[in-house]
């Protein structure tokens, strides 16, 4: 990431917390640290904090043991860093930071027992969660932001199709989700997140966790999985049939493939996100599978697997180049079968981005 993007984030948190009047932001290690500091210590006993206020300069409170990584960190000219020692009171050093700060946003991955030692310096203080700041600000991803998921949305495209060329049938879930985890790897991704690897019945539970039961010809497979690249996410999944299709495998995919590619359809700016679940839900509960939806058709993604925007009933988002998200639209048939077609796109100036191109047919792997 351009060291530069830095600062603009801390200036934009800074004016966010003035429009919704809140006088201070203190993020812990986080998803939210990495995209404002571009720092990503581990979270421990020791608390690290992010402070930032709309007027000063923003301020990084970290163990002493930890100030030479806090003072490597990309944003760090664009910090006041400040260490603590083992044996003194973290909790009061950090209050200090927040004298006259009446209303506060903590990072919701803040630690409970930190959170609570600085609600009790001052009890008066009201608490609000930072999504309210940090949210609207991530959701945004600027190009280089968009050009790492789609880095990560590749390297899963080509995982799956190093797969699906080999061998499956006969093989366990757990077998056959350790190769996905590797190929991800093999093909640029940092780490390996998940890997969902259900067969036949198993495929009707959406985050089945893969066993060691055999795949069996006659099988609908699941594969739902990803990993990191460049700290963003992939996620796809793909539903294939171990040998032909049967009939009724056959047409609940038609099914799911028409619901993805009517959500698909619906994205562009200014779209409320809710429309997108509604577009996908119509199609699925006119073919008279809606109690088999049992999940939302999409999730924000970024530097978590899932974060915000959420595209479910509810979620009155409204749509804006830069947002990325998945379209995971799926009929789940309990005791049978399940499918699921899901991509990640990105929203453009005047309509979408696929940012995978996996086949989405549904094939015959061997």
């Amino acid at each position: 990431m351009d060291p530069s993007a830095y600062p603009r984030r801390l200036d934009a948190a800074a004016g966010r917390l003035a429009d919704l009047d809140i006088d201070a932001l203190v993020i812990p290690p986080s998803p939210d640290l990495a995209y404002l500091a571009g720092y990503a210590p581990m979270p421990l006993p020791r608390p690290t904090v992010l402070i930032v206020t709309p007027s000063a300069p923003a301020t990084l409170v970290v163990p002493t043991l930890e100030r030479p990584l806090a003072a490597a960190c990309p944003a760090a000219a664009a910090l006041e860093i400040i260490d603590w020692r083992d044996g003194t009171d973290p909790y009061r050093a950090l209050s200090a930071h927040l004298a006259g700060s009446r209303r506060v946003a903590a990072g919701d991955r803040m630690w409970a027992v930190h959170l609570l030692a600085l609600q009790a310096l001052e009890p008066a203080r009201r608490w609000s969660s930072a999504a309210a700041v940090t949210g609207p600000l991530r959701a945004r991803k600027d190009p280089e932001e968009v050009a790492a998921l789609r880095r990560a949305a590749r390297g899963a495209d080509a995982a799956l199709a190093e797969l699906l060329g080999g061998s499956i049938r006969g093989r366990t879930e757990r077998a056959v989700a350790a190769d996905l985890a590797s190929l991800l790897v093999s093909h640029g991704h940092e780490t390996a997140e998940f890997t969902i690897v259900a067969s036949g019945p198993n495929a009707a539970s959406p985050h089945h966790e893969p066993t060691d039961r055999t795949i069996e010809p006659g099988d609908a497979l699941v594969l739902d999985f990803g990993g990191m690249v460049d700290g963003y996410h992939s996620d796809i999944t793909r539903t294939v049939s171990i040998g032909e299709p049967g009939t009724d495998v056959a047409a609940v995919h038609e099914v799911v493939a028409t619901a993805h590619a009517a959500a698909h359809a619906t994205i562009r700016p200014g779209v409320a996100i809710e429309e997108i679940d509604a577009a996908a839900r119509a199609v699925i509960t006119d073919a008279g599978f809606g109690e088999r939806f049992i999940h939302r058709t999409g999730h924000g993604i970024g530097l978590e697997v899932h974060e915000p925007p959420y595209a479910v009933a509810g979620d009155r988002t409204v749509l804006e180049p830069g947002m990325t998200f998945s379209v995971e639209p799926g009929i789940y048939l309990d005791g049978r079968f399940g499918v699921r077609i899901e991509d990640i796109v990105a929203v453009t100036d005047d309509g979408v981005e696929l940012l995978n191109d996996a086949p989405r047919a549904l094939v015959a792997a061997g």
